[in-house]
């Protein structure tokens, strides 16, 4: 058998104490704590990796790993809980800190159709709810933008998390019906211009003259409109609400749609750009 020592770490696995762990070097990040306290509220125990240490001197000094040991030991509520610890012996404070800046250079991130898709084979009851939605408007779900695909897949997720199915079902219709399942009225802001208009107008907002009034207007000139107001998906949602409203006797209120419901239209304001 030949020698493959050059290809694998000289590393060892402990169980070590959160208190026998140091965690304050200077390469590393700083600690934080919404993602720690995100990751508390959704934790699972088989979504831990190891941590991190390297030995120096005596001393355990995390180099990956630091959320991971203030998260287990925010749920456990001690510090005396032992993590599970990838052990390196031999690396000096530079090496560490190489490491630590590098080791995601390399790294190929899940997209979020891959992510969706596991989601869906795990079983998921959100990704398996907007998966048949999809599905039942005869359309499907793709990595890329395709005839009859929706490749919006974050968009979808936080329309649904957020607001719940039957926003995310009426933002379909709409979509689908005003624009006849062209492809690009299914991209993320077009989708999040509509369900804007959901939010702020509920039913006020009338289905029959949206497909009919803006069903008249192409994408290719709401994106022009659009570019002219605001960027992202508050211009489109303005760019559809100007044609709706055209000759309207009883037109919707503009200061409606800025109008801030609780969280909603600060998340939709957040979360703009996640489809492109």
């Amino acid at each position: 058998m030949g020698n493959y020592s050059q290809f694998i770490p000289n590393v060892h696995f402990e169980q070590i104490l959160i208190k026998n762990l140091v965690s304050n070097q200077e390469y590393q990040r700083n600690l934080s704590e919404s993602h720690v306290k995100r990751t508390i509220a959704n934790f699972d125990p088989y979504q831990i990796n190891p941590v991190k240490v390297s030995r120096r001197d005596g001393i355990n000094y995390v180099f990956n790993g630091q959320h991971t040991i203030e998260i287990i030991a925010a749920i456990s509520g001690s510090r005396e809980t032992p993590v599970w610890c990838m052990i390196y012996d031999d690396l000096d404070y530079q090496q560490e800190a190489d490491i630590f800046a590098n080791q995601q250079k390399y790294v190929k991130s899940l997209t979020p159709y891959e992510i969706f898709m596991a989601n869906v084979e795990a079983g998921n009851d959100e990704q398996l709810i907007i998966k048949d939605l999809v599905e039942s408007y005869g359309l499907f779900l793709s990595s890329t933008k395709t005839p009859g695909g929706i490749c919006a897949i974050s968009t979808l997720e936080y329309l649904h998390r957020k607001f719940g199915f039957h926003l995310l079902d009426r933002t379909l219709r709409l979509c689908i019906g005003t624009w006849e399942g062209d492809t690009n009225s299914l991209a993320a802001n077009i989708l999040r211009g509509v369900a804007k208009l959901i939010v702020a107008y509920e039913n006020e907002l009338k289905d029959d003259i949206f497909k009919e009034k803006v069903g008249r207007c192409s994408i290719k000139e709401l994106s022009r409109t659009a570019a002219d107001r605001k960027a992202g998906s508050l211009g489109y949602a303005e760019a559809m609400l100007l044609v709706y409203n055209k000759k309207l006797r009883i037109q919707l209120k503009w200061e409606k749609l800025y109008k801030t419901k609780g969280e909603e239209q600060e998340e939709f304001i957040e979360y703009e750009e996640i489809d492109v």
